[in-house]
């Protein structure tokens, strides 16, 4: 059994980290961390530098979490980098974070969360920041 996270840097990624944590736990099971970017900006802010991922590697470790962190920068968005690694690793469980949006906020930029949610062939776990735990 492999669970997926998708990981970014913000609350939101935080509380999805958290409970992937708590379920990869409950079934001893292999932790996938994605982190992604397109590599088409000079600054995303949704990837995580590497002090970040180390903190996330101790952090892991210290629990006795098997797990494997991977920042693919391919010019995939977060979603298909989410839905390849669950499909590449046959997982049994994503985690991801959500965030509110205005109408306006999801008609322009789409939604990662809603992507993975319809698009995933295995269950999708989705966390609010104050809801981790």
């Amino acid at each position: 059994m492999t669970i997926v996270v998708g990981y970014v840097p913000t609350p939101e990624g935080e509380a999805a980290l958290t409970q992937a944590i708590t379920e990869a736990r409950k079934a001893s099971t292999t932790l996938l961390v994605i982190n992604s970017s397109k590599g088409d900006a000079p600054v995303d802010t949704r990837y995580a530098q590497e002090p970040e991922m180390q903190g996330i590697e101790g952090r892991l470790a210290a629990q006795g979490i098997d797990h494997v962190i991977k920042q693919p920068v391919r010019g995939h968005d977060a979603a298909a980098e989410v839905l390849d690694a669950a499909e590449e690793h046959k997982a049994d469980l994503i985690v991801i974070g959500l965030r509110r949006r205005t109408p306006v906020g999801k008609l322009i930029m789409g939604s990662t969360s809603q992507r993975i949610l319809l698009e995933a062939d295995c269950p999708v776990l989705a966390v609010k920041a104050s809801m981790a735990g």
